[in-house]
């Protein structure tokens, strides 16, 4: 009898781990969020949607918005005033001429404040038109529960986002190549100041080195907001995005949340046929319509419920060229779109100008303009 209670007892104690391995991670952190990148579905969070200081990571947004300005190349002189902050980790001095390239690189890998400053009033002409431009950007993702303050990061009143909208920004960003290209970097050699000369900025990301398929992203640390990260990774084709706030052991529990996550979510071939065809306007024709192989990441239970809309007009006015865009097919998760996949003619269909001409006349008459 006592063998028996001691192999219950035993196999008891053992029920906790069984479940934690099996079941979803924990971390240290006081707000994580886990998702796949392409269609945003949360695979694990806690307190994801609590207002946190969120530190450096807010160069995420400053970054993005530096690429999404354009004229990247042209070298200026920086602004005095506004290099003059703490964490000036590029080494800006008054005088020296960048380009806005040179910036990403250094708001992005070493986190220098006076590189996220110098860029904010490049773009916009001053810090507080840089901040207003961040806010509404935010609005337009739909990151309702993110406020900015400052373009680096540091700690002021009312800056604050959650771990949740974190990872829809890290989201958005990486799908610009220049994004991706730059946080994917472990270091980066430049030439910049007042004469320009060569040095080396390093990335402060050390997930790059510690997790197989690590492509990003932002690292972060103010005494308020405390260790602030934002990770992401591939591999087989699925890209998730992982953010801890407030969290000691960020780095092992991003391993942890990645390696779950990826033990989740699998990339999975879409249904990219169309059989339906495409009225070409004064020749009597029709085109037919095809997509190029796709795929989208998500979990088997999700997989179940996908659905997809075929949007294709009836009618095309003017000749067609073999791969010109026709439509889309739409993919969704409930009410929510998760993919799209352009539609593209299969041959190319001339039409007769005079009878076209014919058709916008009569159509223009009944009020219907093509």
């Amino acid at each position: 009898m006592k063998k028996i209670i001691s192999a219950l007892l035993a196999a008891v104690m053992l029920l906790p781990a069984l479940e934690t391995s099996a079941g979803a991670v924990s971390t240290s952190a006081v707000s994580s969020c886990l998702i796949e990148a392409e269609t945003g579905e949360v695979l694990f969070a806690e307190n994801a949607d609590e207002q946190r200081a969120m530190a450096s990571t807010t160069k995420i947004m400053t970054a993005i918005l530096t690429i999404e300005a354009g004229e990247l190349d042209r070298e200026f002189t920086v602004d005095e005033f506004a290099i003059m902050v703490e964490g000036t980790s590029m080494g800006l001095r008054k005088g020296d001429r960048v380009s806005r390239r040179d910036l990403l690189y250094g708001i992005l890998l070493p986190s220098g404040n006076d590189a996220a400053n110098a860029a904010a009033v490049s773009v916009s002409g001053s810090i507080p038109a840089f901040v207003a431009l961040m806010n509404e950007k935010a609005a337009a993702l739909g990151l309702k529960n993110t406020h900015f303050v400052t373009p680096s990061g540091l700690d002021a009143n009312g800056h604050y986002t959650t771990a949740r909208d974190l990872a829809l920004l890290a989201a958005y960003a990486m799908k610009n190549e220049l994004f991706r290209e730059i946080v994917s970097c472990r270091s980066k050699q430049l030439e910049y100041g007042n004469p320009p000369y060569p040095r080396t900025l390093y990335n402060s990301n050390k997930m790059l080195a510690k997790y197989e398929g690590a492509i990003g992203v932002k690292t972060g640390f103010t005494d308020n907001a405390r260790r602030c990260l934002v990770s992401a990774a591939e591999r087989d084709g699925v890209t998730l995005i992982a953010v801890t706030l407030a969290d000691g052991n960020d780095w092992n529990d991003h391993i942890n949340m990645l390696d779950y996550g990826f033990s989740k979510v699998s990339a999975y071939p879409l249904e990219t046929g169309c059989s339906s065809r495409v009225s070409v306007a004064g020749t009597g024709k029709t085109v037919g319509a095809y997509a190029e192989k796709a795929t989208i990441s998500l979990t088997p239970e999700n997989r179940s419920k996908l659905r997809r809309v075929v949007l294709l007009p009836r009618m095309v006015y003017g000749s067609v060229e073999e791969g010109d865009a026709l439509g889309s097919i739409e993919y969704y998760l409930g009410e929510k779109r998760v993919k799209s996949v352009p539609l593209y003619a299969d041959e190319s269909v001339a039409a007769d100008e005079k009878e076209l001409n014919f058709i916008q006349k009569i159509l223009g008459f009944f009020g219907i303009y093509a």
